[in-house]
């Protein structure tokens, strides 16, 4: 039997602190009211002061309520039958089914043992172009989507949610708009998707902590299919929201700041989440997709800027379109040598001419005369930009190689490429087609 505390000796915020022993970081605890029972989290221990991050926030709270601490941290539960269903920041269906309680798991683990996992090496389809073609996401990769607020980064989330080809896809959803949340339920519903979905929504006017659980019950749940032999993808929207939950309490328990009023350990808080993403050597896999909004479009923001060490390169959506040159895959060497033999060059030849494609547009803006190489160069980037960059090209990998010989070969000669003869002769197309 779990003692019973029934001083509260300070109230901030959502905040309560009681003096306890035998109390664990991350444990769970019931407040009791006259209002009823809610949870709480423990945030810090100092001695014996614990306080704890009351769930449902401290409003009706009053220093002489009862805090019993349950002696575990959050757990939830695991199985199948979280398949197609919708839970909000602590766990609790949104979506009036049952309530869940069998198998119930820890969540907020270590990552995974270095030596249990393996060298990426299997590519993880989305039918975009920009990814698939140009910067390929890899089985248990960790990318952020770096964006600004109204970019359609939600969108492009759905988008790889219904068409990737994995087993099961995990939602967090922090900070999330009702309209967003409605978005990508409809989406994964109406495309037949919903059925291999996971949500665990937290929306704008839920209590903060359940911001900062999203992610720890999205991968607890992912690492636990993963055990299983599934090939598990886990979207998060929007991790600055997760920092500003963080910065938040930092700030009520008074702890001194760092850049830009958020904490101290900011990278590691972003770190040990995003560290989640593995091949096992034996099971499944986790690849996570985080979009990650820049405040001003500034990625020298705190967040970005931390999560960019962490990271195996990002995805840079700007003006509705995946940019080729914010845009970075460090590990597509470890897939795109293996899909098609032409994938390599298709992918140097076409960025590399993109590139002098955007330097004519500097001299054309200028106002220096435009040469005949300059005006290939234009119609070519014309058509890159209007074939391939659009989010709402959707097309398989190899369609996507084959348009891309098509639009060099509408603008340049075989020779003007820089592409070796034996790929010329083999991919170059004949009468305009592949």
């Amino acid at each position: 039997m779990r003692k019973v505390y029934t001083e509260i000796i300070q109230i901030a915020g959502d905040v309560i602190t009681v003096e306890a022993s035998g109390v664990g970081y991350m444990d769970i605890a019931q407040v009791s009211t006259r209002r009823g029972a809610s949870l709480a989290q423990v945030i810090r221990l100092e001695g014996k002061r614990v306080s704890l991050q009351v769930f449902a926030g401290s409003r009706g709270v009053s220093t002489g309520d009862q805090v019993r601490f349950l002696g575990h941290p959050m757990r939830i539960s695991m199985g199948d039958n979280l398949l197609g269903r919708i839970f909000n920041g602590s766990g609790l269906p949104l979506d009036k089914g049952p309530r869940l309680s069998e198998n119930m798991n820890d969540i907020g683990g270590p990552p995974v043992n270095p030596a249990k996992r393996i060298i990426p090496n299997k590519m993880v389809r989305t039918g975009i172009p920009m990814i698939d073609v140009f910067n390929s996401l890899v089985e248990s990769q960790k990318l952020p989507i770096f964006s600004i607020a109204g970019e359609p980064y939600n969108d492009v989330l759905a988008r790889i949610a219904i068409q990737a080809e994995v087993d099961i896809i995990i939602l967090g959803g922090m900070g999330l708009k009702y309209d967003d949340y409605l978005f990508f339920r409809d989406t994964l519903d109406e495309q037949g998707a919903l059925s291999r979905a996971i949500f665990f929504i937290h929306t704008a006017a839920d209590p903060t902590v359940e911001c900062l659980l999203v992610p720890d019950i999205a991968l607890a749940a992912a690492e636990y299919f993963a055990l299983q032999g599934r090939r598990v993808l886990v979207l998060l929207t929007d991790m600055t929201n997760f920092c500003a939950a963080l910065k938040e309490i930092s700030i009520t328990m008074e702890q001194v700041p760092s850049n830009r009023g958020y904490p101290g350990d900011l990278y590691s808080q972003l770190a040990c989440r995003y560290e989640k993403a593995v091949d096992f050597d034996s099971a499944g896999s986790i690849t996570i997709l985080a979009a990650t909004t820049m405040p001003g479009d500034d990625v020298t923001h705190p967040v970005p800027d931390n999560t960019g060490y962490i990271t195996e390169g990002q995805f840079y959506l700007k003006g509705g379109v995946i940019e080729p040159f914010g845009s970075l895959s460090r590990l597509k060497q470890q897939v795109n040598g293996k899909t098609r033999p032409d994938h390599r060059t298709i992918m140097d030849a076409m960025i590399q001419l993109f590139a002098s494609y955007r330097e004519t547009l500097e001299k054309q803006a200028m106002g220096f005369q435009m040469s005949a190489w300059d005006k290939k160069l234009l119609n070519y980037g014309k058509l890159f930009e209007q074939q391939l960059m659009p989010l709402t090209v959707n097309i398989p990998l190899e369609q996507a190689l084959d348009r891309g010989w098509e639009m060099l070969a509408k603008s340049f000669s075989p020779e003007e490429t820089g592409i070796k003869k034996e790929m010329i002769e083999k991919y170059w197309p004949k009468n305009g087609k592949v």
